[in-house]
């Protein structure tokens, strides 16, 4: 039995890489070859007209060290928009799937439709939606009320405010940060037996919240690493929310500025891929070790 195990292996193998292959060959042309090619160009002074002039670490010096707008507004509003958006959305998640899990069927798959929904129209909804609520003048939703309510003497412009404009930032991510790995941890939710929680409450559990804490969270580790993982690249990669509300990039007075959109600025606005390499690379890199060290909470024992 296991020479013929062991003759088959080979062919076995040879099959496995066939399917393997499109992926491969997908993954390496779409993520490591620009990954790449980033990391080169960041070391270079490049116009995508000229050929690149090597500058050693002349961008990332000037990114840290010199660049105003970097350290006053980027880097502080993107700490602040991942802070805030990053566990909101990760909380909100859990909390709406542990919600949805206790009802039944048919209700349970409308709700998470329509709770899934706003992370793929978030786009159009934004445009459509979000620009009217928040509109600067009268015929916005939310300016409308307050002025019938007689709380404002004159319309706020929302998205166009230093003050305001981030915070709703923040409101809209929330709002379609319901993606994947909302959906990932009602499937893990589902899935554990209901035998468990009868054990438990057996051995003394007495609440919700202890099943939750001691039976909930431990028997979803990989759903709860997924989801975790996928709202850390999702807090990254929602800059264009400020750029969309507001129509410019940079945003008005840098108030929704994001590391997102100044590789957006410098990269195909003024055409310094140089520049914009080395702030994408600084982005790869917080991405990065940040996921590395969420993935230490629900590390499998």
């Amino acid at each position: 039995m296991t020479r013929a195990i062991r003759a088959r292996g080979p062919k076995d193998q040879k099959v496995a890489w066939a399917f393997l292959a499109p992926y491969i060959i997908l993954f390496t042309m779409f993520i490591i070859v620009p990954v790449v090619i980033a990391i080169g160009l960041s070391f270079t002074n490049f116009n995508t007209i000229q050929r690149p002039d090597f500058v050693g670490f002349m961008n990332y010096v000037n990114l840290l060290t010199r660049d105003v707008i970097f350290m006053q507004y980027v880097l502080p509003n993107t700490i602040l928009f991942a802070v805030i958006v990053g566990p909101g959305g990760y909380l909100l998640s859990f909390f709406l799937a542990w919600c949805l899990s206790q009802i039944t069927k048919r209700p349970r798959t409308v709700l998470a439709l329509l709770i899934y929904s706003p992370s793929m129209t978030s786009g159009v909804a934004m445009n459509v939606v979000w620009r009217i609520i928040f509109s600067g003048d009268e015929r916005g939703y939310l300016n409308a009320l307050l002025l019938n309510l007689g709380w404002i003497s004159e319309p706020i412009k929302f998205l166009q405010s230093s003050a305001y404009l981030m915070p709703v930032m923040i409101i809209v991510a929330l709002w379609s940060s319901m993606g994947v790995g909302f959906l990932a941890m009602l499937a893990g939710m589902m899935n554990i037996d209901e035998s468990v929680y009868e054990a438990g409450e057996i051995d003394g559990l007495r609440n919700r919240f202890q099943e939750v804490f001691y039976i909930t969270i431990p028997m979803m580790k990989p759903q709860m690493l997924f989801g975790l993982v996928m709202a850390v690249v999702n807090t990254f990669q929602v800059g264009h929310i400020g750029v969309s509300l507001s129509g410019a990039n940079p945003t008005p007075q840098y108030a929704g500025q994001l590391i997102d959109n100044l590789i957006e600025d410098y990269g195909f606005i003024r055409y310094e891929m140089g520049y914009a390499s080395a702030a994408s690379v600084v982005l790869l890199v917080l991405i990065y070790a940040i996921t590395r060290w969420s993935g230490r909470i629900f590390k499998e024992d």
